[in-house]
């Protein structure tokens, strides 16, 4: 099972780059088997067309390695992923990134508001920024922090419902079912990021979409009674 985890986490990863979503190294993947309680993530600042599945990191959730034959360290952000999967148990994966436009809100310390239909399919409603990190929050286990921010701007939200945040002054999270739905909810919140941006530049004093609206093009996808794509 982790082996196949190590191959999907390692494709996730590649795809990071592949996409266009992330610069040199600047962003990371993980995946979790809930049956372990092991993470598979990415090793620390290797490129990614360097990655293959023997050298993606095992951790567990207490933040220790497990399998070491290559002698790599996890991703700097492996205590943030741990925080997230603790908390979220729905989830089996993350990515992380810098990418452009979701950054650039996420500097702006502004939520991402819901403006159409486009970003109504995969998130139900606005994308969500964390509060600021104090001091000794960052000074302390920073990366550990960085999670427990992003569950803190998760409560009386659905982290089911919205598999994404921005971290103030920093950057975006996203998760999914697996480490592959992470990344393409990563590359969905690129894709409306730019959208809204720009279509607050043209009208500064647009509004949020309709409810009903919201409701029709999420749950359509994602309710109980969704009827978007093949039967499965």
């Amino acid at each position: 099972m982790l082996e196949k985890l190590r191959e999907e986490v390692c494709i996730a990863n590649r795809e990071l780059g592949t996409s266009g979503l992330v610069k040199l190294t600047w962003g990371n993947v993980s995946g979790i088997d809930r049956s372990s309680g092991i993470m598979v993530i990415k090793p620390s600042g290797v490129p990614y067309e360097d990655l293959i599945p023997e050298n993606m990191v095992l951790v567990d959730m207490e933040g220790n390695i497990h399998d070491d034959k290559l002698g790599l360290r996890p991703s700097s952000d492996t205590p943030t992923h741990i925080e997230l999967y603790k908390a979220f148990g729905n989830i089996g994966g993350i990515t992380h990134t810098h990418s452009l436009y979701a950054v650039k809100f996420a500097q702006a310390r502004k939520d991402i508001p819901c403006l159409g239909t486009t970003h109504a399919d995969h998130f139900y409603g606005s994308i969500p920024v964390t509060r600021l990190m104090h001091d000794d929050e960052i000074d302390n286990d920073y990366e550990k922090n960085t999670g427990k921010v992003i569950v803190d701007a998760f409560d009386g939200i659905n982290p089911d419902d919205m598999p994404a945040v921005l971290v103030a002054n920093h950057g975006p999270f996203t998760w999914g079912k697996d480490a592959m739905a992470s990344v393409v909810n990563s590359i969905v919140l690129e894709e409306v990021s730019s959208m809204a941006l720009e279509t607050i530049l043209l009208n500064p004093n647009v509004s949020p979409i309709k409810q009903i609206l919201l409701d029709k093009h999420y749950l359509r996808k994602h309710g109980v009674d969704a009827y978007y794509g093949q039967e499965r």
